[in-house]
Formats: C-alpha cells, sequence, structure tokens
C-alpha cells in the first residue's frame, strides 16, 4: 500500500434493487429501494473495521458489493486505489483471490454430495480441522466446525481482505467466543484486514479497531 493510501476506500457508495407494485396493473411504474445510500469509509491495513447496524439497514448489500457479488449503481470501492466499480468480471476475477467473504450460512454454500477432504484438502492444519474431518460430509459437521470450515475456505487462497457477514450470528455464545478469539488469532499471524459486519454491538466491540454504525443503508 502507497502512503496516505488505505487497503480500501469506500466512497458514496450506492446500491438499490426494484420493487415491484402489487397494485396489480400491467405496466405499473417500477419503483426501486436504496439499500446501501452514499456510503463512505474505509480500512487500514491488518485492521478490523466493524459495521453494525440492524437488519435490514444495508450492511450485508455493503460488504457483498465489495466482493463483487453486486453491482453498485455508483461511487467507488478502492482497492490499493484501484476502483473495483469500473472492472469487467474478467477484470475483477484476478482480485477475488485477494478479497474474500464468509458468509453467515456456511453450510448452504457446501456441496452437501462434496466430502470435506474434497472441498478443502488443503485446510486441514487451520485451526481444529484434523485427518478425522477429511472423509465427513457438510451435515456431519456442528455448526462452529462449519464456520471454521468457510474461514479455512477463505484463507486458503492467501487474501489481502476478508468481509465476515454476520459469522457467529446463528452459533451458541461460547462457539461464538472461539471463533472471533480464532479470527483475531488468523488477523494478527496473517496480517488480514477485516470487515466485519453484524447486528450484534457486543461482537462487534470485542472484535473491532474501529467501528461504523449503519442505518437506513448509510453510516451515523
Amino acid at each position: 500500500v502507497k502512503m496516505n493510501e488505505h487497503l480500501l476506500e469506500v466512497k458514496h457508495l450506492k446500491k438499490s434493487y426494484p420493487v415491484y407494485d402489487n397494485s396489480g396493473k400491467l405496466f405499473a411504474k417500477k419503483k426501486h429501494m436504496c439499500a446501501v445510500d452514499d456510503m463512505s469509509f474505509f480500512i487500514e491495513k491488518g485492521e478490523t473495521y466493524g459495521l453494525v447496524g440492524e437488519s435490514g439497514c444495508g450492511k450485508s448489500t455493503t460488504g457483498r458489493t465489495i466482493v463483487g457479488l453486486n453491482h453498485a449503481d455508483s461511487g467507488e470501492i478502492l482497492y490499493n486505489g484501484r476502483d473495483l466499480c469500473k472492472l469487467s468480471d474478467k477484470e475483477f476475477r484476478p482480485l477475488r483471490k485477494d478479497i474474500q467473504m464468509v458468509f453467515q450460512d456456511t453450510l448452504s454454500a457446501l456441496n452437501p454430495r462434496q466430502r470435506i477432504g474434497d472441498s478443502l484438502s488443503e485446510t486441514l492444519k487451520i485451526h481444529g480441522m484434523t485427518e478425522e474431518h477429511y472423509f465427513r460430509f457438510p451435515h456431519e459437521l456442528s455448526g462452529g466446525q462449519v464456520q471454521r470450515l468457510g474461514i479455512a475456505g477463505a484463507l486458503i487462497i492467501q487474501p489481502k481482505l476478508i468481509v465476515c457477514d454476520e459469522p457467529v450470528s446463528a452459533l451458541d455464545v461460547s462457539i461464538q467466543a472461539q471463533i472471533l478469539n480464532m479470527l483475531v488469532e488468523l488477523q494478527k499471524e496473517l496480517g488480514l484486514s477485516l470487515l466485519f459486519i453484524s447486528h450484534d454491538i457486543g461482537v462487534v466491540r470485542f472484535i473491532s479497531d474501529r467501528i461504523g454504525v449503519m442505518y437506513l443503508g448509510t453510516l451515523m
């Protein structure tokens, strides 16, 4: 990263979705719901930026747009000074190894017919994934094991930034603490930057260096 240049900088990001009128008219005017409205923040190399807000405020949309799962309506997403919003899918593809995402429901992203060893043969060394898991199927893992697998999957190609979208919200409190401590250790060990998205201010306060509070599509 160059001097005075953030690893990631989001500038005036906007993202809306079509909302279809249920009036019954054949040619009803299509409306749009603004999920993200003029969002701006930055993440430094090696830090965790916490994005907290109630359900439906647009925080997950922000994360998905950063990793290229959504296309922004307007604004800039600068990664090492390069605007991701201006890249085609083909141009974005090489950057996917640098910017990974961990989802709330990792299990749904796994192939239920594929054994864990086939899905992630190189991740057995990462924090608790031992040989006993190799021949299991995803449904045979606990919630905490599934989330460890999701984190391992994000780490396997050595990213610089991981967007964590509610990664512990579906887990018991004791398992939440284990996953959060693991993320903190991995961040220090690997020099990662994290965007940690959650509705739980306590979780965000524990893991974050800085926190942004989101409400109705923008930062407060």
